[in-house]
């Protein structure tokens, strides 16, 4: 890569070149500078909107569920902002011919240098989550950070979140959104690019 952009910026091209328009950020502590560094999305082709989420010190599903107005029961590809991934790999996602709540997965972990300390995932033989977590012991795939969300999953959420307050992350909601009786389903994206952001020193290794 070679190059000094944000860090942000990576998944909001990736989602771009696959032909997202509508991007909303979820922010917290110091949102503003985000807002500062991205304005209205102009420049990478697509328009920006930014949600505040005063439980910024909560999990990572407490900041999905602060999006659920914004998404008005309308399907919504999640990414992490930490992580670097490829427009390849969204569009794998995008180019499914049903609409379930989805999680991508990468199944050559060997090829994936933290793979120890990534999330994995366990998949059933009809390609659904059985279980997800960083200390599963049988698991397929590593979890790329990279989502379709439905109605549903918010839904969940919505059950989920009186129950244990703001410290929810994503993986606690879809072991939640099984046990309901729903079916969270994976999209292989094995052989796509896709890195998660950890350290300075991860970012300059993508950038070299």
């Amino acid at each position: 890569m070679n190059d000094k952009r944000a860090l942000i910026r990576y998944p909001l091209e990736a989602l771009a070149a696959a032909g997202i328009g509508e991007i909303v950020i979820v922010v917290g502590y110091l949102g503003y500078k985000v807002v500062e560094a991205l304005g209205n999305g102009s420049d990478l082709g697509v328009r920006l909107h930014y949600v505040f989420n005063s439980d910024y010190l909560g999990g990572n599903a407490i900041s999905v569920h602060k999006a659920r107005d914004w998404a008005q029961g309308e399907p919504v590809v999640l990414c992490m902002g930490d992580h670097l991934i490829e427009s390849k790999l969204v569009k794998c996602l995008l180019d499914r011919e049903t609409c379930n709540d989805t999680l991508c997965v990468d199944y050559t972990p060997a090829q994936y240098r933290k793979a120890a300390e990534a999330t994995k995932v366990a998949v059933d033989g009809d390609g659904c989550i059985k279980d997800i977590g960083k200390d599963i012991v049988y698991w397929d795939a590593i979890d790329t950070g990279v989502f379709l969300l439905t109605e549903n999953f918010f839904r969940a959420l919505d059950e989920l979140i009186p129950l244990l307050g703001n410290s929810i992350e994503m993986n606690d909601a879809i072991r939640f959104f099984i046990s309901q009786g729903y079916r969270f389903h994976t999209c292989d994206v094995s052989g796509r690019f896709w890195m998660d952001v950890d350290t300075i020193e991860d970012l300059n290794m993508a950038r070299a």
